[in-house]
């Protein structure tokens, strides 16, 4: 699809920067948006983008605003990849109703909100697209410590991506969600920082029950996550939506 439009939240770093070069790569021209504006613009570089956008996916009208400004400037997007998220590992019964609106606010309302203002575009420009949101081996089991909060969020993506596709279809658009697991990330390093100081235990320790965890006896990379996203809005995959994929290697399998 050379050409056509590609817009990627959380861009910044991680798993959304590996999407926007993975993306730059086979043609598309990728706009990056990230909260935080510098680390978009270093991505933007890395891609040869025409430009990147500060983006606060929680912001309801900033959202629409920004994607209204992408499309004018670069045209309806083909492809949206809502990937902004957080997490914050707490006990269940440590986790504050503040922690729950912010981790709810960012990976499922924000999800929301920003996938919403891509198809609402792209129905108005009438030529169809992909969407394809992040969620989490998180989002398809409960089996995950620390992070219930983070885990509500996410099947909730899974269930939001199969509304979403059910009723976009008719406008040409698929949609269709990741499940990535241990990613080497910063937010993976966060992890791992947090979960050896609540299981009293180092952060080696944890990253080897990560790899006894994995079949294939190692860490997933964000490289990995991209090109999973680039065959979702591909041609290969024309008559798949609905569809919550995972890339996990063998952490969980359904």
């Amino acid at each position: 699809m050379s050409g056509a439009v590609a817009v990627v939240t959380g861009a910044g770093s991680g798993i959304g920067a590996a999407i926007s070069r993975e993306l730059a790569g086979r043609g598309f021209v990728v706009v990056p948006t990230d909260l935080d504006e510098a680390s978009a613009a270093r991505t933007a570089e890395d891609c040869g983008s025409p430009a990147f956008y500060r983006l606060d996916v929680t912001n309801a009208s900033g959202v629409n605003e920004t994607v209204q400004r992408i499309t004018g400037r670069h045209g309806a997007p083909s492809v949206f990849v809502s990937n902004a998220g957080v997490s914050r590992m707490r006990r269940f019964l440590d986790i504050t109703p503040q922690d729950l609106d912010f981790t709810l606010g960012v990976n499922l309302r924000g999800l929301f909100l920003a996938s919403q203002a891509a198809a609402r575009v792209m129905v108005e420009a009438g030529a169809g697209g992909c969407i394809v949101n992040i969620a989490s081996m998180a989002g398809k089991q409960g089996r995950v410590p620390f992070l219930a909060d983070y885990v509500a969020s996410k099947f909730g993506v899974v269930g939001l991506t199969q509304a979403m596709a059910f009723e976009l279809a008719e406008f040409g658009i698929r949609v269709n969600s990741v499940c990535p697991g241990y990613v080497v990330t910063p937010m993976q390093d966060r992890e791992l920082l947090w979960e050896s100081e609540l299981r009293q235990t180092t952060v080696a320790a944890v990253k080897e029950m990560f790899l006894a965890d994995t079949p294939m006896r190692r860490l997933e990379l964000p490289e990995d996550v991209a090109r999973v996203v680039a065959f979702l809005v591909s041609d290969d995959s024309a008559f798949v939506t609905g569809e919550a994929i995972a890339v996990n290697g063998g952490a969980f399998m359904d």
